[in-house]
């Protein structure tokens, strides 16, 4: 590989998680909070489960990062589809740390130092999860949240069930 392929592919897998913002995004409000309530739902609802259904969107959502890897290095070798492969995986363990761990305490994890973007992130999940049914919900992305969710007074959540 030489420096100009190792950028593109660089660009490629940044471009990737930023995109894929858009579909998470998009499938979150359209098909979450759409056909697939029901998976969704679980999410919504407090419970004491270490798991839930709509842990199963991971799993879908892992496919395509399984498959492009996959393929692109056993079937068919290609930098750039291994790339996109990479991105969609770089989201995957963002949302991972970030949602699950971060903003719905999975695991007891805070960081000491929250951002304004942070606070502003974490803050637009909890009015997300105001919530509890498909109809109403505003805040659906996870990378970006616009100004209007900065939060005056911002306090994390220390118990799961309160991000619920």
């Amino acid at each position: 590989m030489d420096l100009v392929m190792i950028l593109l592919c660089s660009v490629i897998v940044i471009g990737t998680f930023l995109f894929w913002e858009f579909i998470a995004w998009f499938t979150h409000k359209y098909i979450m909070h759409g056909v697939l309530w029901t998976w969704h739902k679980s999410h919504h609802t407090v419970h004491n489960h270490a798991l839930e259904k709509n842990d199963l969107f991971a799993l879908v959502f892992s496919i395509p990062s399984i498959g492009l890897i996959y393929y692109a290095t056993v079937v068919n070798y290609n930098p750039y589809l291994i790339s996109v492969g990479i991105g969609i995986f770089c989201y995957g363990a963002f949302y991972l740390i970030f949602h699950d761990l971060l903003v719905h305490q999975r695991m007891k994890w805070r960081p000491q130092k929250k951002s304004k973007y942070l606070q502003r992130m974490i803050h637009a999940h909890y009015i997300h999860h105001s919530k509890h049914s498909k109809d109403g919900c505003e805040a659906f992305g996870f990378l970006i949240a616009p100004k209007k969710y900065e939060p005056k007074n911002f306090t994390i959540k220390l118990d799961r069930q309160e991000t619920q």
